[in-house]
Order: C-alpha cells, then structure tokens, then sequence
C-alpha cells in the first residue's frame, strides 16, 4: 500500500486523478478502522492533512462553507451558529478524541446510513462541493446519497466542502442509542423551519439503506403550520406528521434494534422536534439562527 502526502490541494486532486482507488484519509477513524479489521485494503492512500484550505470555513453572503476537513469539535466551537442542527448532531458524535480527528467531509465519504452528519446536512438543504483535475461541481445532498455507501462522488473526485445557507429558522437534531454518544444512532431524525420560505426540511438516519428525506412529512408541515405565529400545531397535525416521517422509512432488524422499533422511534423524534421547533419559533427565533 503507497502512503501519499500531498501538500496542495491541486497535488491531491493529481494524485486522485492518477490513483483513482487511492482513499482520502484525514482523521482517519473510519479509514483506520477499515484497515485495522483487513475490511478494506486499497492500494493507496492520500493523506490531506497538509492542506490547510480543507481545515476551514467562511462565511459567503450568509451560507456557511465548510471544509471538508473541518473536524466535529471545529464545528461545535466555531461555526455551529451557521449549522444549529449539525453542531447538535456533532456534540453527539463518539467521543470527545474522535470529535477532535473525525471530518464532516470524512462522514460524507463513508456514507453510512447511520452517519451522524447526514440527517442535517438533507435537512438543511447543504450543497456537496467535489473537486477534481476536470474542475468543481456541486451536488445538493439530497441527490448525493445513491445506495448503501454509494454516493455522486466520481472516482477521480474529492470532497472539498460542504456548503449550507443561512438558517432561516430553528433546526433540531435527535438520535436514539442505548446512550446519546458513543454508540451508532439506531435512529436518527433532524428538522429545519425556513421561515422566510415557508418550507420544512428533514432527514433520516440508520433507517433506510441510505439518509433519506421524509418529503411527504416536509410537504404536509409546511401547509399546516402556522407561519404567521408559530401557534402549538394541533394535536391532529403533530400525530400526522410523525406517521408521515415514520412512513418513509425502511429499515431493517439488526443488533442494534428491530425495524418497528426503528420506525416507531422516527415518529417518537419528529413529534419532540416539531414541538421544540415550534416552541423556538415562537420565542422570536423564526427568521434566526440557534446555536445548539
């Protein structure tokens, strides 16, 4: 196995380009992982820890850009303002030494169905930047996820950044494990209100074969909640979004629980979520941004 050390980002998309099969490696604790149990062997890998420009974020009109090597711990201490939901699913990533090396960009790689960064990252309406010697293009995250780990990422491609815009509202995330961090979520639900487009976002985790959108649940809350006041929505109206958001799973049984339980817990999440959102609506936060 080659080890490469690029030092620029154009030495890495080369090397990507010349080494197609070559792993990016950063903070490597799903890489490493792989190699440890002889799961994967790839023939190379690229290590982007020299690239500085990966380890930051910016704001750009409003939109937070976020390097895909900027770590959970960097996003908690920085730029969470800019991302209320995805600083909440940070906080609840492993521990606080896997936080300080573990990359969003390394999440979006992997592209397991039980990432944390996923279910905010849909929810919210992120654009995946990818990079290669060919050019940049960007991918919404609603249309990057295409199978069990598969994504729109090309062979010959990087993860440079996400990018997600300005909250316009409150974003929660939630996750059910047998403990709130350290464990692979057994379900994962997060929510985002856009006040100033009158629209609802979600994204699921560990409940399909890849992060999903309940978009039926999306389309039914953004027609009945009250926009002008943030009112409790009635009873009625939390019961079915809930049902909705459960209706757009398909999970499975495994170790870490059966798929009714799976189902039932997205519900569970997207009624708390909606009654917290709400609740932040009304304290005067619907055209703001939270930090979690």
């Amino acid at each position: 196995m080659d080890f490469l050390r690029p030092s620029t980002l154009e030495e890495a998309l080369a090397a990507k380009s010349e080494r197609p099969a070559g792993v990016p490696i950063m903070g490597g604790t799903d890489v490493m992982v792989d190699l440890n149990f002889d799961r994967s062997r790839p023939p190379a890998l690229i290590d982007l820890t020299r690239i500085a420009e990966l380890r930051e974020w910016s704001l750009e009109g409003g939109a937070l850009r976020l390097g895909a090597g900027v770590s959970y711990t960097r996003v908690i201490d920085g730029p969470g303002a800019h991302a209320p939901a995805l600083a909440q699913a940070s906080r609840s990533v492993a521990s606080p030494q896997i936080r300080n090396r573990g990359t969003v960009g390394g999440n979006l790689g992997g592209a397991s169905p039980a990432g944390d960064c996923h279910p905010p990252l849909l929810a919210a309406g992120a654009v995946v930047e990818l990079a290669s010697v060919r050019g940049v293009r960007r991918v919404p995250a609603r249309d990057f996820y295409l199978g069990p780990r598969r994504t729109a990422r090309q062979d010959d491609e990087l993860i440079t950044a996400v990018l997600l815009p300005r909250p316009a509202g409150p974003q929660h995330f939630s996750k059910i494990g047998t403990r709130n961090a350290m464990v692979i979520a057994v379900a994962a639900f997060a929510l985002a209100l856009d006040a100033e487009k009158r629209t609802v976002g979600t994204g699921l985790g560990s409940v399909a074969p890849t992060p999903v959108r309940a978009e039926e649940a999306e389309e039914f809350l953004a027609a009945e909640f009250d926009w002008d006041t943030g009112a409790p929505p009635a009873e009625p109206v939390v019961r079915r979004f809930g049902e909705l958001a459960a209706s757009a799973t398909r999970p499975i049984d495994d170790q870490r629980g059966s798929a009714e339980y799976r189902r039932h817990a997205v519900g569970v999440m997207a009624r708390r979520a909606l009654a917290w959102a709400a609740a932040e609506y009304r304290g005067g936060l619907g055209g703001g941004t939270r930090c979690a």
